[in-house]
């Protein structure tokens, strides 16, 4: 057996592919990111062509940089932005629209819909999630609706549905010439469409949502032993790769498996373009009452079928990027450390980076970003510190409405995604949260988690207990504020959060 694992981490804002050696550590990687297109105010789109050109190439580059022929690699796995919608055409391969990202606040419109024909009830109850602009079925909606002569083409089977991983495998597994149409349950269970029970499409919901059922995937286990399909849509060399696809995760249940949270109880949260707590909570679903999504944690196979608790938060790197891109206020988001460390506190400013409106706990789509506590105090350093401040104020939301939906207290929470490597960043979560974070030797733990799934299925990993040995800590950051502190913080942020809330008339 081959002595490495592939994995493509296919994210918001770029590729990566990395190589894992049997000890989980790396020994290639390589990335390319990907253009950001806003038609307008609040849509978000990626060039779905553009992302499968730069797979190809980033795997083509981690095999060179690690100086590995295609036969050292056992197999591949795949982590994707997991919301992202994609339609194409069987036949050609060619997509029948941009892909409409996650972040992506056009369908508004279809979501009312679907709430004043009281079906919010029944959606919540069959797949766990809320209805807002986030989940994939109202932008595939939104696609039927606007894209001329789609409806008929997805009827007849010729146009098809996928999110990122489903368009990523189709491409992989050969494309026109018989690529395999599939996803796994994790970005399933992010359709809005999956029944959580089942772990089947949901009749009835594809029906009040008139959604055909010849346009989706077949939805697999997260570690297929059997493999979706080989890999034929990447030559190097002049020949094929042929390497078994057998690991799908979305991205964020990909680092819940990166970070080895196989017990019930076990969090982990990753630092993005938004930022994603998750609980594995075991093998039954647990229902939220304060704002949190039911969903599958992973798929393993053989009945390993664990359920997660989520808080998604839909901007903390982004707003990183944002004083970077819009503002000019920093030049490298590396440079926010340093700032931020030359002012002992905000000032009193508060910065609610509510762009695409408000995830959990609040789910407000009408909420838009605030910046609030301003006086001629306020410096440039002030509102740097501020953003910090309001990634770990968000994840301190996430994490009240965890413990008390979960009945457990969590000691520690484990981190990962590029943002951690900022120690203050760190050490201001630990310090609103009152619970030591640890930060993992591999900090790329979405791309370890498919690697890990796409392992398991190949046998070059016997079971989860071995993967266990592999996780290493980097650092732990202990709380250094006191309680007085911590509350009068959050008391100030929640204040900040009410000023943004329902800031668009509906």
């Amino acid at each position: 057996m081959a002595d490495y694992v592939a994995a493509v981490d296919q994210g918001t804002t770029g590729t990566r592919c990395m190589i894992f050696d049997r000890e989980g550590r790396v020994v290639a990687s390589d990335y390319e990111e990907h253009r950001q297109i806003f038609p307008q105010a609040g849509w978000v789109e990626h060039d779905a062509l553009e992302i499968w050109a730069k797979t190809q190439k980033v795997v083509g580059a981690a095999l060179e940089a690690g100086r590995l022929r295609p036969t050292d690699v056992s197999a591949l796995g795949i982590a994707n932005q997991r919301e992202t919608t994609v339609v194409w055409d069987r036949q050609t391969g060619q997509p029948l629209y941009n892909a409409i990202v996650w972040q992506c606040t056009r369908t508004d419109g279809q979501c009312r819909r679907l709430i004043d024909a009281g079906l919010e009830p029944l959606i919540r109850e069959r797949t766990g999630l809320l209805v807002a602009t986030y989940f994939a079925v109202t932008k595939l909606m939104w696609l039927l609706e606007n894209v001329p002569g789609l409806r008929a083409a997805a009827e007849r089977g010729d146009a098809l549905f996928g999110t990122i991983d489903t368009w990523l495998i189709w491409n992989l597994t050969g494309g026109p010439r018989g690529g395999v149409h599939v996803t796994d349950v994790t970005n399933a269970s992010r359709t809005m469409l999956m029944n959580l029970a089942t772990l089947d499409w949901d009749p009835g919901l594809l029906a009040a949502m008139g959604i055909p059922r010849a346009m989706l995937p077949t939805i697999r286990p997260s570690s297929e032993a059997a493999s979706y399909g080989d890999v034929a849509g990447i030559v190097v060399d002049g020949a094929a790769l042929g390497w078994p696809v057998c690991g799908d995760l979305g991205d964020q249940q990909a680092a819940l498996v990166g970070q080895a949270c196989f017990a019930p109880g076990e969090a982990k949260n990753t630092y993005g373009t938004g930022s994603f707590m998750l609980m594995n909570t075991g093998d039954h679903p647990v229902s939220s009452t304060r704002g949190l999504l039911t969903t599958v944690g992973y798929d393993l196979g053989a009945g390993r079928c664990a359920y997660a608790l989520e808080g998604s938060i839909a901007v903390t790197g982004a707003a990183v990027q944002w004083l970077r891109d819009n503002l000019g206020l920093i030049e490298h988001a590396a440079e926010t450390e340093a700032i931020a460390a030359t002012v002992p506190d905000t000032g009193g400013v508060y910065f609610v980076p509510a762009f695409s409106g408000l995830y959990a706990p609040h789910w407000d789509m009408y909420a838009r970003g605030a910046i609030v506590g301003l006086t001629r105090f306020s410096n440039r350093a002030h509102l740097v510190r501020a953003t910090l401040e309001a990634i770990c104020y968000q994840a301190r939301e996430v994490l009240d409405a965890m413990e008390a939906d979960s009945g457990i207290g969590l000691r520690t929470l484990k981190v990962d995604g590029g943002a951690v490597a900022n120690d203050l960043l760190m050490q201001m979560q630990a310090d609103i949260l009152g619970v030591p974070v640890v930060r993992p030797t591999v900090r790329e733990t979405t791309a370890l988690g498919a690697a890990y799934a796409a392992g398991l299925a190949a046998g070059v990993w016997a079971t989860t207990d071995a993967l266990r040995q592999h996780g290493g800590i980097e650092r732990t950051f202990e709380p250094q504020w006191d309680d007085a502190r911590r509350a009068a913080g959050y008391r100030g942020w929640a204040r900040a959060v009410e000023r943004s809330r329902g800031w668009i008339e509906s």
